[in-house]
């Protein structure tokens, strides 16, 4: 069963304070251990409270220390290369939103066209008329694509096997699906 999620905020009652602290410190100290015994890095953790009389360090003093001089011994390019500051992680985070928003933009485009496609099929055709090139660009394209698709398929599937009118079974090429619109053609 998955526990409740926690409400993140200071506990004011100090001997509930202290219990919780001890417990979350337990549960940092194993998770550092099994971070570096699972993926095989090194890692410490220094861990300094009112609570306790002196600094809590895990695996131990000698190993912090190895730790923190083979941080200081790295370029300074190394260090700072994964640090981010608020600024960046904000913007960051706008760019991926963005290309998410055009990436549904897309997508509605799309189901507008197919929409459209439908449309015009159970309609007159001289609806075409009042589309706009944009819109029909994105039509032929819309179209392109699911011929490809039709295309990729009917290969897939190799010959067509049907009946003929005597009952007896006749093999077919696959065909290929094409379409034009006004002037333009396309295979």
């Amino acid at each position: 069963m998955a526990r409740k999620k926690v409400k993140l905020a200071f506990i004011a009652n100090g001997s509930k304070r202290k219990a919780t602290y001890m417990k979350w410190k337990k549960g940092l100290l194993n998770q550092v251990s099994e971070l570096t015994t699972l993926c095989g890095i090194n890692a410490c953790a220094i861990i300094y409270s009112k609570y306790d009389l002196e600094l809590e360090v895990w695996p131990s003093t000698i190993g912090v220390q190895q730790v923190i001089s083979q941080f200081k011994s790295l370029p300074d390019m190394e260090k700072c290369k994964r640090i981010m500051n608020q600024e960046a992680y904000l913007r960051k985070r706008i760019e991926k939103l963005k290309e998410q928003v055009e990436k549904q933009l897309l997508k509605n485009r799309e189901k507008d066209v197919l929409g459209l496609i439908f449309h015009c099929l159970s309609t007159d055709k001289r609806e075409l008329d009042n589309l706009t090139p944009a819109d029909l660009d994105d039509l032929e394209r819309n179209i392109k694509k699911t011929m490809q698709v039709l295309n990729a398929r009917n290969e897939r599937m190799g010959k067509t096997v049907v009946l003929d009118e005597g009952g007896t079974q006749k093999t077919l090429p696959p065909t290929k699906i094409s379409f034009h619109i006004g002037s333009r053609t396309s295979d």
